[in-house]
């Protein structure tokens, strides 16, 4: 009578190097800065809480008539959530313009953009996520669907980087201010980024803790050990 086979354990996951301090001092950077940004914009959001001209007809607002609490809120009063609100704004595009031109020089840039070929990744990552699938699909340093969100967030952050200054400087860029329909429609769209980054910025936290904490790790210390080793 033969021993039943000793079942063996996994080996330890492989330590790598994930994250350029670039890439973390920019992330965590972006993350205070534009936890600031928004609890100004909402301070200043409030001075007038609609959008459109006085007497004319108002864009849709699902928080018309709806202050935001106190606690959410920076700077105490308009000029005050002014003042916060410019002296964060420069780290914040400075910030960012770091990250992207090193995403540009090391050529990281390409395990981050989505892709036409990312497509069925994609589609598989959400079957994944829906329970339609059971094994998590291969990937790389990020799967289809984070670059997707990604390259979504980045230009959502270009996006408003331009309305800002279309509302910060709207008679010296009135260009800008035009190509976005106007003063009262850049404001809008403005307004609408905030939440979109708020979405986001939860999701992202969920699914770090879900489906990768050592994720979390690497970003502090730039190592890795984990589910998803790869580093292209």
């Amino acid at each position: 009578m033969t021993a039943p086979p000793v079942p063996v354990a996994p080996a330890p996951a492989k330590r790598v190097k994930r994250h350029h301090w670039i890439v973390r001092l920019t992330h965590w950077m972006t993350f205070v800065l534009l936890a600031g940004m928004i609890m100004s914009g909402l301070q200043i959001y409030g001075a007038y809480a609609r959008f459109g001209d006085r007497g004319g007809p108002y864009y849709v607002n699902a928080f018309e008539d709806h202050a935001f609490p106190t606690w959410s809120r920076l700077g105490g009063w308009l000029a005050g959530g002014l003042n916060w609100h410019f002296t964060l704004m420069w780290p914040l595009v400075a910030g960012g313009f770091l990250y992207l031109s090193y995403l540009a020089l090391s050529g990281e840039w390409r395990s981050l953009l989505f892709r036409p070929r990312d497509i069925r990744g994609a589609i598989e990552m959400q079957k994944y996520y829906m329970r339609l699938r059971k094994d998590h699909p291969p990937q790389g340093k990020h799967n289809p669907l984070q670059k997707l969100a990604y390259t979504f967030i980045i230009l959502l952050g270009v996006l408003s980087v331009l309305t800002g200054f279309a509302i910060y400087k709207p008679t010296q860029f009135s260009w800008l201010t035009a190509l976005f329909g106007g003063f009262q429609a850049a404001r809008y769209w403005h307004f609408w980024a905030v939440w979109i980054f708020t979405g986001f910025l939860i999701v992202h936290v969920v699914l770090v803790f879900v489906v990768d904490p050592a994720s979390l790790r690497a970003m502090i210390s730039g190592w890795y050990r984990g589910r998803f080793p790869s580093h292209d």
